[in-house]
């Protein structure tokens, strides 16, 4: 069968809400390569959205989960757990940038994460209110929903959304919004819309994903960490996209030179098997009671021998350094490619984190046409890119940190032919 005979049972049959980027019906994937049932190939610039940061089908991720499956798939750790669920609970606290006691919790998704970091934060506080910012996503259950500050295609029809969340915008020099007026509209919001005492967690991403690849600057994420000591707020910070050598460090928020109390994981966390974990300071996460926390697949054990893969992998093939690398490489050659091509306003980069905003050179409007034109040329061209922004104009790079830099080459150059053909 096609690409297009699957696409066309696909919309007989799935939702279509659940939408996909391109009838690309994939046969297998290796590293940087996706193969489809056509036999036509692919140069991943994407990872399925930031997870195979290792690379698709890495041999040691592959060999430890066929390992584990030969054992068994399912106990579920919450009645008869298994030594990997403490083994990558162990190492993963270790590895989180907070120096106190730290503990964690493993769940299925990213918002099963972000849903339980604020329980375990109204938990220990005994406060409802929860802060985010505009532009950031944290998922899209109900709460995540009203937390996330991007309204298409997110939370467009799907309200109303709980109370008590309120948002601030997120600091962005390149649209305008200076730290301080952040900060001033995080004020306000203590001034007009709810008392600090009521509130139990401020949540943001070191990196901003779905809101543009925006990156807190650290003074102001210093700022607030002040502002959460001073009225006993818990800091969470959403490492969903960024972390596991993303960004050049296993977590982003090492660039800012503050300590979070919870963080929360997933995405990059296992190489493409299902797990999320929120990780904080062990007092913090002892305040729900037993039984408060967890789910049914919660910490499967396939997962927990692939997360335990991924850190050696990480590690022994150094892939923070290499992240570097990988985002060093994209950034030159787009600044060439901007030289021809004055509709990219703007290109962010921290580690293999990577992304270019495109305006009208003329009036500096948005170009959200143009990107999604983009992203369907590229794939039909060979090459996976993504979107993103509020605005939807942003084009973001999620390579594999393993990809070879002949693969960033080429597909940069096919990126380029169909920029530059549209005039």
């Amino acid at each position: 069968m096609t690409n297009q005979q699957w696409q066309q049972r696909k919309d007989a049959v799935i939702a279509k809400g659940m939408g996909n980027l391109a009838p690309i019906y994939v046969e297998s994937a290796e590293n940087a390569t996706v193969t489809d049932i056509e036999g036509n190939r692919y140069i991943d610039f994407a990872s399925g959205i930031a997870v195979t940061n290792t690379g698709h089908s890495h041999p040691k991720i592959k060999q430890a989960v066929q390992k584990q499956l030969e054992q068994f798939s399912h106990t579920c750790a919450m009645v008869t757990p298994y030594s990997s669920f403490v083994e990558l609970a162990e190492k993963i606290t270790q590895k989180a940038p907070i120096s106190s006691e730290t503990k964690a919790v493993f769940l299925t998704t990213g918002a099963e994460a972000v849903e339980n970091a604020v329980k375990i934060a109204r938990a220990h506080t005994g406060r409802p209110g929860v802060i985010a910012f505009r532009g950031g996503f944290h998922g899209r259950t109900n709460l995540c929903m009203g937390l996330t500050g991007k309204v298409t295609p997110y939370k467009a029809g799907f309200g109303p959304f709980p109370a008590d969340i309120f948002h601030a915008p997120f600091p962005n020099g390149y649209h305008g919004i200076s730290e301080q007026q952040s900060l001033q509209a995080l004020n306000d919001i203590f001034s007009c819309d709810i008392e600090p005492e009521r509130v139990a967690a401020i949540i943001f991403e070191p990196i901003q994903g779905e809101g543009g690849f925006y990156a807190a600057p650290p003074a102001w994420a210093k700022a607030i960490r002040d502002i959460c000591d001073q009225h006993g707020i818990v800091l969470i910070c959403d490492e969903i996209q960024t972390g596991f050598a993303r960004t050049g460090k296993l977590f982003a928020t090492e660039y800012l030179d503050i300590e979070p109390d919870l963080m929360t994981m997933a995405k990059g966390i296992a190489g493409g098997f299902p797990i999320s974990a929120v990780v904080g300071k062990a007092d913090i996460m002892d305040a729900p009671l037993p039984g408060g926390l967890g789910g049914t697949y919660a910490g499967s054990p396939l997962a927990c021998a692939a997360g335990l893969a991924v850190l050696d992998v990480i590690e022994k093939e150094q892939l923070c350094a290499r992240a570097e690398e990988v985002g060093s490489f994209f950034r030159n050659r787009l600044y060439d490619i901007q030289n021809q091509c004055p509709k990219i306003g703007d290109i962010r980069q921290v580690g293999a984190m990577i992304a270019i905003e495109l305006n009208d050179p003329k009036s500096g409007l948005p170009l959200p046409e143009l990107t999604k034109s983009l992203v369907q040329q590229c794939t039909a061209n060979g090459v996976i890119i993504l979107s993103c922004g509020v605005k939807g104009n942003v084009i973001r790079f999620l390579p594999p940190l393993t990809i070879e830099f002949p693969q960033i080459e080429q597909g940069l150059a096919i990126l380029k032919d169909c920029l530059l053909a549209d005039k």
